[in-house]
């Protein structure tokens, strides 16, 4: 669980990452002194942690639901975006509603990061004993205000096309979803498997299939009728 977690942590980086691409300079800076404020000063409830109790968060099943709550969200907003600006490129004019949407969803910079953030500072602080918490943290954020635009510039450089930068973000969001869905569960199954048929409610389904096909049919007989005539 603890790998899953890791990958889907540097997925959330590199997602993270991709999407300031598509954002102005300005922007990216504004983004990177937030995310270094939050590492900067975040170290007091970052040495309230342990290593136990991060293991115990990742064994909370109402904790790792509320998370894929969390995640899925995002995921949806990050695709969403894939979507309007594909849309926005291959279509001729849109209207202004969906101009809007597709600005507001470019200036989502994503919530995970955050706590990936917090992670890394924390999975730090372990590693580096004796020395000034503080120091670590501040240290930490300064790297954060470098690496974020300097990552930006150097996706950028070596993928300079947007279309393909366009396909990598939603995929990279994809493979966000599948393993937030795996770690989440964490091994557990939503619904119990039964060794009796409910022959009531496959009869239903199967009604309902029955119905649905024939009101297709019909749609499409009508719709081929209006082309010919």
């Amino acid at each position: 669980m603890e790998t899953v977690v890791l990958v889907l942590m540097i997925l959330v980086c590199f997602n993270f990452m991709l999407k300031q691409t598509y954002r102005k300079l300005v922007s990216v800076l504004a983004i990177s002194v937030v995310c270094a404020l939050f590492v900067g000063m975040m170290w007091p409830y970052a040495i309230e942690q342990s290593k136990t109790q991060i293991a115990d968060w990742l064994a909370n099943p109402e904790l790792m639901l509320d998370t894929s709550v969390v995640l899925s969200v995002e995921v949806v907003l990050q695709m969403a975006f894939c979507m309007l600006a594909a849309h926005i490129q291959t279509a001729g004019p849109v209207k202004k509603r969906m101009l809007w949407s597709y600005k507001a969803l470019r200036w989502f910079p994503g919530i995970l990061i955050f706590p990936v953030l917090f992670s890394g500072l924390v999975a730090l602080i372990f590693s580096l004993p004796g020395v000034s918490f503080s120091l670590i943290a501040w240290c930490m954020a300064g790297g954060v205000l470098v690496l974020v635009p300097a990552g930006s510039f150097l996706l950028r450089r070596l993928l300079p096309e947007k279309e393909l930068r366009l396909e990598l973000l939603f995929l990279a969001n994809a493979l966000i979803a599948i393993l937030g869905i795996i770690a989440t569960v964490n091994g557990r199954t939503a619904v119990k498997g039964i060794s009796e048929v409910n022959w009531e409610a496959l009869a239903a389904l199967v009604g309902l299939l029955a119905v649905g096909t024939l009101l297709g049919m019909i749609v499409r007989s009508i719709q081929m009728k209006k082309y010919t005539n």
